[in-house]
C-alpha cells in the first residue's frame, strides 16, 4: 500500500458515518467491510483527493525522516486498529506492537498519527469551506446565510419592526479553552500554513509552474509540522491557553468579523444603493473564560487574570495598528480630488502639536495627502498605547474611535464614501 493510501484508509476507518453506524448498533460490532465501504462511498472525491494528497506527502516526510521501518511501523499498527473494530485479537496484537517498541520509536509513531490527525481534520475543514463557496454562487442568496435569514424576517414583518430588532441584535461569544486541548500555538501555525497552500492549489486560475510551487511548498510545511513538537515540554498554564487563543485571534477572529459585519450591511442594503455608512451598529462583543476562570482552574488568580488581559491588548493593539497602518498607505488620496472636512484639519493641527517630529516624518512621506497622513498618526497612537508611550497613547477605546470617526466622515464629505466605508 502506498502511502497516502496507508493513511487515506485509516481516514476512512474513523470517518464520521462510521461512528454513526457504530452508535446505531450499540452492543454488536458492525462488519468492518461494510462500515469501510459506507465510508469509502460517503467521502466526497475533492475531499479524498486532499486527503490522498497530504497522506501521501506526509508518509514521505516520514520515510525522510525515520525510514522504511518507521513508516511500516505506522502502517502496521494502522491496519491492526482498523481489523480491531471487527475482532478484538487484532486489538491485542495492535496492543503488543506497541508493547514491543522502545520509547523513541512509540513517540515517532505517536507523532505521525497525530500529524495525521491534524492533516486529516484540516482536509476536512478545507472541504467544508470549498463547498459553502459552491453553494454561494447562485444568484439566490444560500440557505440559512445572513442574506436569506434577512429575506426571510423582510417577507414577515414590517420595516419598523426589523430595524428595532437589528438595533438591539447583539452576540456574545465567550470563549474557553477545552481541557484536554494541548496544541501548542506552533502547531496551529503550522497547520494554518498547511491550509494556505491546498487553498493556492483550489485556485482555477492556477498555472503549472505554480501549482509546482504550491505543491513544493506544501510539503515543506507538512515536514515542518511533522518536526514541530506536538505537545509542550512542560504542563500547560492558564497563560499558555490564553496565548494558543490569541493564535486563533491573530489568524481567523480579526479578519472574520470585518466580513461577517459586510455581510450584514450587504443583506439590509437594497441592491444596487449606494454605498454608505453601515445600517447595524457592530453587534458582536467577544468575552472569554481563558485566564478568568477561577471556579474551574485554581491556578487562575488576580494576577493572572491581569497577565491573561494584558496579553489579549497586545494582542488586539497589534492587530490594530497593522490594520490603520495598511489602510493609511493605501489612502494616497490627494488633497484636490479629497479635501479634508474642519474635523479633520483640526485633527491634523492637533497631532502637529503632540508629536511634532512624528507628524513631520508622515507630512513629508505624504505630502498633500491629509487622510493618509491622518490614518497614519492614528497607527502610530495605537503603537504608542501599546507600548506605554504615555503622551501618545489613547486613553480610552472612544477616543480612537473618534479619530476614526473623524476621517471616515471627512473622506464620506468630500464623495468618497466607498474609501470611508
Amino acid at each position: 500500500m502506498d502511502d497516502g493510501r496507508m493513511l487515506e484508509q485509516h481516514h476512512r476507518g474513523v470517518a464520521p458515518c462510521t461512528c454513526r453506524f457504530a452508535r446505531v448498533h450499540r452492543g454488536s460490532r458492525p462488519r468492518l467491510t461494510e462500515t469501510r465501504e459506507t465510508a469509502r462511498q460517503e467521502i466526497p472525491e475533492p475531499l479524498r483527493r486532499d486527503v490522498r494528497l497530504l497522506g501521501e506527502m506526509l508518509g514521505r516526510v516520514i520515510a525522510d525522516y525515520g525510514g522504511e521501518s518507521l513508516l511500516r511501523d505506522v502502517e502496521q499498527l494502522r491496519s491492526l486498529v482498523i481489523r480491531a473494530r471487527d475482532d478484538d485479537r487484532y486489538e491485542r496484537d495492535a496492543e503488543k506492537l506497541i508493547a514491543s517498541w522502545r520509547l523513541d520509536r512509540a513517540e515517532k509513531v505517536s507523532r505521525a498519527f497525530a500529524c495525521y490527525f491534524h492533516l486529516a481534520n484540516l482536509a476536512e475543514e478545507h472541504h467544508r469551506a470549498r463547498v459553502i463557496r459552491e453553494r454561494d454562487r447562485g444568484p439566490e442568496p444560500m440557505a440559512e446565510s445572513l442574506a436569506a435569514t434577512i429575506g426571510e424576517l423582510r417577507a414577515k414583518l414590517s420595516p419598523k419592526r426589523l430595524d428595532g430588532l437589528i438595533e438591539t441584535l447583539e452576540i456574545h461569544p465567550v470563549f474557553t479553552a477545552h481541557p484536554t486541548e494541548a496544541r501548542r500555538r506552533a502547531v496551529v501555525t503550522a497547520i494554518r500554513r498547511v491550509g494556505d497552500q491546498l487553498e493556492r492549489l483550489d485556485d482555477p486560475r492556477i498555472s503549472d509552474s505554480e501549482k509546482s510551487d504550491a505543491e513544493r511548498r506544501l510539503i515543506e510545511e507538512v515536514d515542518a509540522l511533522w518536526r514541530t513538537a506536538q505537545v509542550r515540554a512542560l504542563s500547560v498554564t492558564p497563560l499558555d491557553e490564553v496565548r494558543s487563543f490569541m493564535a486563533v485571534f491573530d489568524e481567523t477572529l480579526f479578519r472574520i468579523v470585518p466580513e461577517l459585519l459586510r455581510a450584514m450591511d450587504g443583506a439590509l442594503r437594497a441592491a444596487g444603493s449606494p454605498k454608505g455608512a453601515p445600517l447595524a451598529a457592530p453587534f458582536l462583543r467577544f468575552g472569554s473564560w481563558i485566564g478568568g476562570d477561577r471556579d474551574g482552574n485554581p491556578a487562575v488568580t488576580a494576577r493572572v487574570t491581569a497577565a491573561a488581559m494584558d496579553v489579549h491588548a497586545e494582542h488586539v493593539l497589534l492587530a490594530l495598528e497593522a490594520a490603520a497602518t495598511r489602510i493609511g498607505r493605501s489612502l494616497t488620496v490627494d488633497a484636490d480630488s479629497t479635501p479634508p472636512s474642519p474635523a479633520l484639519r483640526r485633527l491634523l493641527s492637533a497631532a502637529r502639536h503632540s508629536d511634532p517630529k512624528g507628524f513631520a516624518a508622515l507630512a513629508t512621506r505624504s505630502a498633500d495627502e491629509p487622510h493618509r497622513v491622518c490614518v497614519l498618526h492614528i497607527a502610530n497612537r495605537i503603537q504608542a498605547t501599546r507600548t506605554g508611550d504615555g503622551k501618545l497613547a489613547y486613553r480610552s477605546p472612544q477616543d480612537l474611535a473618534r479619530d476614526l470617526k473623524t476621517a471616515q466622515e471627512s473622506l464620506a464629505a468630500a464623495g468618497a464614501g466607498r474609501l470611508a466605508f
